[in-house]
């Protein structure tokens, strides 16, 4: 119970930070953002109607989307988390803080993108373009990414045509500001990455990563090896996480007890528990 009190807390801000990024920066000054909200807010202008009404009617069809696509629990939370967003902006009475059209992107950028990851961390959705990827992506295969991509293409080229150039590409960086930031809220603002790392010293290896660079090692077995040095048997792997700040100190770490060392790194998207070095918290 109080975890879901915090997360609908969490949920609440969210909407705050969103409504402030949408009432004092993009929609004062005729600016987009992708997604849903970005039909909404091009709709408003276009038809002169008010669009906390826009935002809730254009949202319904991908609720809907949502209802068969994802968890009864996320659609119930992103249904109330709309609702609540469009009565904030037909409510809240904020005056535009500057006139300069890169502080707007950037600033609106930044506060809908913090309040639209807030809310994702929590369970709720914001915008529904998400929810048309993962639908389209579960029929068809197509990757999210891609399809949120060709969504705001099509918006921004209608943005273009339909009111201006420069209002388009304000919007677009809007919208890139807002996806950063999204991801920053997300997976944090720390950055991690993955290494397997093969060698013939991988036991030297595997003391100097946990002596100097502080952090945790897996050593798996491979049963058999094929390279340039022929076939290896019974080869050492050692797979390990990392902050990114350390990446060029484990890079020579590793090339002063092996230069030939194989190493493969690899995003990582979200790492709890285990020993790793955190440089921010």
């Amino acid at each position: 119970m109080k975890l879901l009190f915090f997360e609908y807390l969490q949920i609440a801000l969210g909407i705050f930070l969103a409504s402030i990024g949408l009432k004092a920066f993009l929609l004062p000054n005729g600016f987009l953002d992708g997604g849903v909200t970005g039909i909404a807010i091009l709709v408003s202008l276009i038809f002169e109607v008010n669009i906390s009404l826009i935002l809730l009617i254009v949202s319904i069809p991908f609720l809907i989307l949502a209802w068969n696509t994802l968890t009864k629990k996320i659609v119930i939370k992103s249904f109330l988390a709309i609702i609540t967003l469009a009565t904030v902006l037909h409510f809240e009475n904020f005056t535009s803080i500057t006139e300069d059209k890169l502080l707007i992107s950037i600033f609106g950028g930044l506060f809908l993108g913090a309040g639209i990851g807030l809310a994702i961390k929590n369970g709720a959705v914001l915008d529904g373009s998400e929810i048309l990827g993962i639908f389209i992506n579960d029929r068809f295969g197509v990757s999210i990414g891609k399809v949120v991509l060709l969504f705001n293409i099509i918006l921004f080229s209608f943005t273009a045509i339909l009111i201006s150039v420069e209002v388009a590409m304000y919007s677009i960086l809007a919208f890139l500001v807002t996806a950063k930031v999204i991801d920053f809220m997300i997976e944090g603002f720390e950055d991690f990455v993955g290494l397997m790392i093969v060698s013939r010293h991988s036991a030297e290896i595997e003391k100097e990563l946990i002596g100097s660079v502080k952090t945790g090692v897996t050593n798996y077995k491979g049963g058999k090896g094929y390279g340039s040095r022929g076939v290896q048997e019974q080869t050492e792997i050692l797979h390990t996480v990392i902050n990114r700040i350390d990446i060029r100190r484990t890079y020579n770490l590793i090339a002063k007890i092996d230069q030939n060392a194989f190493i493969i790194e690899f995003d990582v998207n979200n790492v709890t528990g285990g020993i790793l070095k955190k440089y921010l918290s």
